[in-house]
């Protein structure tokens, strides 16, 4: 049997993303077990806990890394943790991961705003 081969590229560019910015992070570090969420620990020392998230959305650049073959597309945003923001299936123009279009946090995180879609990178808690 012949083993065909295919091309993979994989690219990186400038995606603008409408986004809800969030705040500073807060200077003191939080100790509380009493801060629990989805039968977490409350305690996330030493990572800062951000409580602010902004009501204006904005066009923010994102850098855009794209791995594609002829089958796929797949974009990860590493400013987002190395999140993968968007995968498509070429043959059918599919997402197959849940593909939001803009950046909206929400304040349910273990410390703080948490985005919906893609795939994260979730340690040491949850999922």
């Amino acid at each position: 049997m012949e083993k065909e081969l295919y091309d993979v590229k994989i690219c990186e560019e400038d995606m603008v993303i409408p986004t809800y910015e969030v705040g500073e992070p807060n200077k003191n570090p939080i100790f509380s077990e009493k801060r629990v969420y989805q039968g977490s620990s409350g305690k996330v020392y030493p990572y800062p806990v951000i409580e602010k998230i902004y009501d204006e959305k904005v066009d923010k650049t994102y850098r855009a890394v794209i791995f594609e073959n002829q089958y796929i597309r797949v974009t990860v945003l590493p400013e987002l943790g190395g999140r993968i923001y968007r995968a498509l299936d070429k043959t059918n123009d599919y997402d197959f991961v849940y593909y939001n279009r803009v950046i909206k946090p929400a304040l349910v995180g273990l410390t703080g705003p948490w985005i919906s879609g893609g795939i994260e990178f979730n340690w040491p808690q949850h999922h």
